[in-house]
């Protein structure tokens, strides 16, 4: 009754309801199946399976399926088979490793079971009524690979589960049989190769068979506590004292002599005792591979008796197989105990026999190495590594391989041993077999943590490692790489290894490491010895550049010193001086000596001798052909500003200076130090360049200008000429030298042109040829207007850059400020003359006499046309030095004719604008020149107009100063009273 209601309730849900549910189930079953911690891809292969059938319901629930019985049924299963699944996912991710390892093949069938089961159940969807045939394509595909679907172990898990099949059959499994066995579980499981990691495995591994007896059969119980009791065989559940014990009374009692094999221990075919011994039909016992091939020669027969035989079947003989090897077990043991006395001879043939029999011994079991270990020949094998005899050495070294191969114990055993290390590392310097058994056994020696950090320490160790890196020997090189990564643990170590030229360690820790380890690293690189091979090794291909200039970053001023001192010893090398450069050292570096230089001297002079050093890199041919400038490098770093000015409170200049007064045979130098002096002068007039430049300094810039080799040293001597202060006994020294004539024909005229034809040059040409312009100096001004430089400046106004028209601009302006004093007056003419002559009519403004080389008139130079131009280009230096040389059209008693002239050209719309300017200087002198403009009543009524609202803008946003002057040229425009609180 209780079934038909939950059938009724079932069928009452509709379709797409039980599509929604069921897809529910298998997302559920899904994330169960990703949180398991065994069998992973065997799960994610069956979640494919489960994603693909949540995709074919989802086309269902949307398609004209059939509502059938056989629908319904078809998705009861699969709900039930992934309740299965779900659970099983569920134990997976729960359960002890170990327990789930060995039943890995009864999951895997219950997996298998339940995609197969819900293969079945898709194929009861009633596929004949739908029209998608995409979707019944989908179903038949999905059908079949489940069907055909296998799930199976890995190449571990295989190997595990023959490895306890096999001694579960023939239980003659030894210690060491079980050792190996419980390591290999340990790693497939992920359980730590220690003691107490892999007995709190076997003891999980107990608790849970405990806890699932009552759920499985009684011979299965049976198998679980025979795995139990082989695992238990393992030396991990077993002290070192405890099987140390044991062997000693189990040697004890086996006497001192070897018991000769018995007859029937040997095969009758190859007459050597047994080791797989097999019976035939006729009941004889021959070894397994000998039988084999007398069956595979055609042989019917018994070998021994000649009879035919019925069966070629081979059966075990396990009753003498163990009686074969407890013999063996026991003369083992015996032979061991007697090689002991045997080493300790005087006689070295009998020492080599002996080594060489107790290293077949260790080589042939394990356990064998264990009976070595305690029978004390540790101490025995140590001692004869200092023996005189080679061949003693190499065995030595050979079974003190095997002995540490897999013990810790043994590792550490060894290592005590007086001398024991000394002597290691002392046959790493001898021939090649035993320098290769030392490495050998050093790198199995630094596998152990305790030991590793005492083998660093023995003198010439890592410096003979590091040497056997290069070994022709690719053996030997490949043990030394590994040994010395396991050394690099310690910090000292890989100090060690960095004096040895060994660098990968350091380098590594001093990209990635703790800060104090950074440190360290640094300062080892700043101390040891380089060759230059290893100075551009580190930098080119080690990689040593980038972390040291992170730690020129760094806020501990510690962490920037050994920084320093580190590119001070690698920065040297020319090469890596241009490296340097080009991944940005230098602004780090100017940035210190900007915020240390008075804090920490020493850093100072440490920062200074870097810089020097890529200064000189800049002088190298490879500088040439990358052209590396350390002047860039400066110009650009975020503080360049700040950086200049501190180098010029620093003896830099000082030694700029010399170094550009220096010989042609120092070419190269000379050129760096004019182009970093020159980036030291781009922030305008300095006083502290007065007492260190001098006329030897000018003279030899002006030879540089004058007959360039270098075009940029050039275009930078210039730099530094139109930068210097408007000193007065600097320009004296100027004039003496012949600049004038230098500046003018060599950048103005036009010769030279070709050869230093960059517009920056030209800038500061034009920016130089200021000084010599002034109006206090009517002398100069003279000379430089004879050369025909005015009409020159008049071009530039058309034709330069912003900042070339700006300084074209100033010297015009001072020129145009003496027009007035250097125009001639007009000659007085008698009466009766003028009836009969044509009148000489003066200058529009100055109203004598002007030329451009007498007087200086920028009228006549037509220059003010130019100058009218500028003032709306946008570039607030030009429009400013032009307005200033138009003012001078109007000062004083040449107002009325100045301002006719600027309304010709009209000027005055322009200068209005710049009202609105952004710049306030600008405002300042617009509206300057406003007020005395509309002095005149004609310019007012016909400016007013355009000039009121700019003006009015002034005084409601404009400075207090500006207000009121904006104030009284609203006055004269009648717009303010005279009483107007703006006054």
């Amino acid at each position: 009754m209780e079934k038909d209601m939950t059938t009724t309730t079932k069928s009452m849900v509709l379709l797409p309801e039980l599509f929604s549910q069921t897809t529910v189930a298998i997302l559920d079953c899904i994330q169960a199946a990703k949180a398991v911690v065994t069998q992973t891809e065997n799960f994610k292969k069956f979640s494919n399976f489960m994603e693909k059938i949540t995709l074919i319901l989802k086309d269902l629930s949307k398609s004209n399926v059939d509502d059938s019985e056989s629908l319904r049924n078809g998705l009861d299963i699969v709900n039930l088979e992934i309740k299965v699944v779900n659970q099983l996912a569920l134990e997976c991710g729960s359960r002890n490793k170990s327990y789930l390892l060995i039943n890995c093949r009864k999951i895997l069938k219950q997996l298998e079971n339940s995609t197969k089961e819900i293969s079945r159940a898709l194929n009861r969807i009633p596929l004949a009524r739908l029209d998608d045939l995409r979707i019944i394509n989908k179903i038949t595909r999905l059908c079949k690979d489940m069907v055909e679907a296998e799930y199976t172990p890995s190449v571990m898990e295989i190997t595990v589960l023959e490895m306890i099949e096999s001694c579960l059959q023939e239980r003659n499994v030894d210690r060491c049989y079980a050792n190996d066995l419980f390591v290999l579980i340990a790693k497939r499981v992920g359980v730590p190769d220690e003691n107490l990691a892999m007995k709190k495995e076997l003891e999980e591994f107990k608790a849970e068979i405990q806890e699932s007896k009552l759920g499985i059969s009684m011979a299965e119980s049976r198998r679980m506590e025979q795995i139990v009791e082989l695992l238990e065989m393992a030396d991990v559940m077993t002290s070192y004292e405890e099987k140390a014990k044991r062997y000693e009374n189990e040697r004890d009692s086996l006497g001192t002599q070897p018991l000769q094999a018995l007859q029937s221990f040997y095969c009758p075919i190859t007459m050597d005792v047994m080791v797989d011994p097999v019976e035939i039909s006729s009941g004889r016992t021959f070894e397994r591979s000998a039988i084999e091939r007398w069956f595979a020669d055609g042989h019917k027969d018994c070998p021994s008796t000649s009879i035919q035989l019925d069966s070629l079947v081979l059966q075990p003989n396990r009753t003498l197989r163990q009686t074969i090897e407890e013999w063996k077990y026991r003369n083992k043991m015996i032979t061991i105990v007697s090689i002991k006395p045997k080493l300790q001879s005087n006689d070295e043939h009998e020492v080599l026999q002996s080594l060489c029999e107790l290293q077949d011994l260790c080589r042939e079991r394990e356990l064998h190495c264990e009976w070595v270990t305690f029978e004390g020949y540790i101490p025995i094998l140590s001692g004869l590594l200092s023996a005189k005899n080679r061949e003693v050495r190499t065995q030595a070294l050979a079974i003190l391989c095997n002995l540490a191969k897999d013990s810790h114990d043994n590792k550490e055993r060894i290592a005590k041993e007086d001398d024991a290390l000394k002597s290691i590392v002392r046959s790493l310097a001898r021939q090649i077999k035993e320098s290769k058994l030392a490495l050998e056994l050093l790198l199995q020696l630094s596998r152990s943590s305790v030991v590793r950090d005492v083998i660093g320490t023995i003198q010439g160790c890592i410096f003979l490692v590091v040497n056997m890196l290069n070994s022709d020997d690719a053996q030997a090189s490949r043990d030394s790489k590994v040994l010395l990564d396991n050394l690099s643990f310690l910090d000292n170590n890989v100090i060690e290894m960095a004096k040895a030229n060994f660098f990968k360690p350091l380098l590594h820790l001093l990209s990635s490491g703790p800060d104090d380890v950074r440190f360290l690293m640094a300062k080892t690189l700043s101390e040891i010895d380089l060759t230059d091979h290893h100075k551009l090794s580190l930098v080119k291909d080690g990689g040593a550049l980038g972390p040291l200039l992170q730690l020129l970053s760094h806020e501990d001023l510690g962490m920037k010193t050994v920084a320093v001192k580190a590119l001070q010893n690698l920065s040297s090398l020319p090469q890596n001086g241009l490296q340097m450069i080009k991944e940005g050292a230098v602004g780090p570096l100017f940035e210190i000596l900007y915020c240390h230089s008075l804090s920490s001297p020493s850093l100072r002079e440490q920062v200074a001798v870097v810089i020097m050093h890529l200064a000189k890199s800049t002088n190298s041919p490879a500088a040439d052909d990358e052209k590396i400038s350390l002047l860039e490098s400066v110009c650009w770093s975020s503080s360049g500003s700040e950086i200049r000015a501190k180098l010029r409170q620093l003896p830099a200049v000082q030694v700029l200076v010399q170094l550009c007064e220096v010989t042609n045979q120092m070419v190269r130098v000379r050129a760096s130090a004019v182009k970093l002096f020159y980036c030291l002068t781009i922030d305008g007039d300095d006083i502290s360049f007065q007492d260190h430049v001098g006329q030897r300094c000018i003279d030899t810039l002006l030879k540089i200008i004058k007959s360039p080799t270098d075009e940029e040293e050039a275009a930078a001597a210039m730099g530094i000429i139109s930068n210097l202060p408007k000193d007065l006994q600097i320009t004296q020294w100027l004039l003496d030298s012949g600049a004038l004539d230098i500046i003018i024909f060599a950048f103005i005229t036009g010769r030279n042109r070709n050869a230093l034809s960059k517009e920056h040059g030209i800038e500061d040409a034009v920016r130089a040829l200021c000084r010599f312009t002034v109006s206090t100096n009517k002398e100069c001004q003279k000379k430089v207007a004879e050369t025909g430089v005015i009409l020159e400046l008049t071009k530039l106004l058309v034709s330069g850059t912003p900042l070339t028209k700006q300084y074209a601009a100033v010297s015009l302006k001072q020129f145009s400020e003496s027009s007035t004093a250097m125009s001639q007056p007009l000659k007085k003419t008698r009466a009766f003359i003028c009836c009969f002559a044509a009148s000489e009519t003066g200058c529009q403004v100055h109203r004598g006499i002007c030329t451009v080389e007498s007087s200086f008139c920028i009228l006549e130079a037509n220059a003010v046309e130019p100058l009218v131009r500028m003032l709306e280009e946008g570039h607030f230096g030009a429009a400013e030095a032009s307005l200033d040389a138009l003012l001078t059209l109007i000062d004083n008693e040449r107002l009325q004719n100045g301002c006719k002239v600027l309304d010709q050209v009209n000027a005055i719309p322009p200068i209005i604008k710049l009202l609105s300017s952004t710049s306030t200087k600008l405002q300042e002198k617009a509206l300057g020149a406003l007020e005395r403009i509309f002095r005149l009543p004609e310019m007012k009524q016909r400016y007013a107009t355009l000039a009121q609202m700019p003006i009015v803008d002034i005084t409601q946003r404009g400075s207090s100063g500006m207000k009121s002057m904006a104030a009284k040229v609203l006055a004269q425009l009648n717009v303010l009273g005279e009483q107007s609180s703006y006054f």
